[in-house]
């Protein structure tokens, strides 16, 4: 927002779950698109605004029973923006490390990293080993919980205030919409274009 590395030009988004969810909820999930990469759609519409095509790959690579109901439970999935700016987005439902959530924002002027969240910040260095340290957050209460709570505050003020909400209806659905084109894109093998 502050324009620090000027325009967007390239942004990368990693998003993978410690595990698989259940059976149950993949079959009332609406599958990975809409479910799990929606949230890195709707991130991608805030760093570079409208998206106007979208190329995804998707496959079944952690858990055999994702693919028997119909979903995927690994993808990349690339966005170019009207702008022109690019984004790529990579999901897995599985990370034996925790809770990975990543994003890089480049531009002329430099480069933005948000990092993982880790329960210290303690790192070990030694003979043995240079930079260890805890494991990533296990998921996602942990590692939003204030986010939420300051979610929760703006929600309260804009209503006891009587001001528009930000993000609102229509941006929930633009990232539906591209949600909806990644996955007609990994079925088909094709570009989808939204302009």
């Amino acid at each position: 927002e502050a324009g620090e590395v000027g325009p967007l030009e390239l942004a990368i988004i990693t998003s993978r779950d410690p595990a698989p969810p259940p059976a149950a909820y993949i079959r009332s999930s609406g599958g990975l698109m809409r479910d799990m990469t929606i949230h890195d759609f709707d991130m991608a519409r805030y760093l570079a605004g409208d998206i106007a095509q979208v190329h995804a790959f998707a496959a079944n690579l952690v858990d055999p029973s994702t693919a028997a109901l119909g979903d995927v439970d690994t993808c990349v999935v690339s966005l170019r923006a009207a702008s022109g700016a690019l984004i790529q987005i990579n999901n897995s439902r599985r990370c034996v490390y925790g809770y990975d959530q990543r994003i890089e924002a480049f531009g002329a002027g430099g480069m933005l990293q948000a990092g993982n969240r880790y329960p210290t910040s303690v790192e070990s260095w030694g003979a043995a080993r240079s930079g260890a340290r805890d494991g990533v957050l296990d998921f996602f209460i942990e590692r939003y919980r204030e986010a939420y709570e300051a979610e929760l505050d703006a929600f309260i003020s804009c209503v006891e205030e009587g001001r528009a909400m930000s993000p609102d209806f229509s941006d929930g659905l633009e990232a539906l919409l591209i949600a909806e084109a990644a996955e007609r894109s990994f079925r088909t093998g094709r570009v989808v274009d939204l302009g």
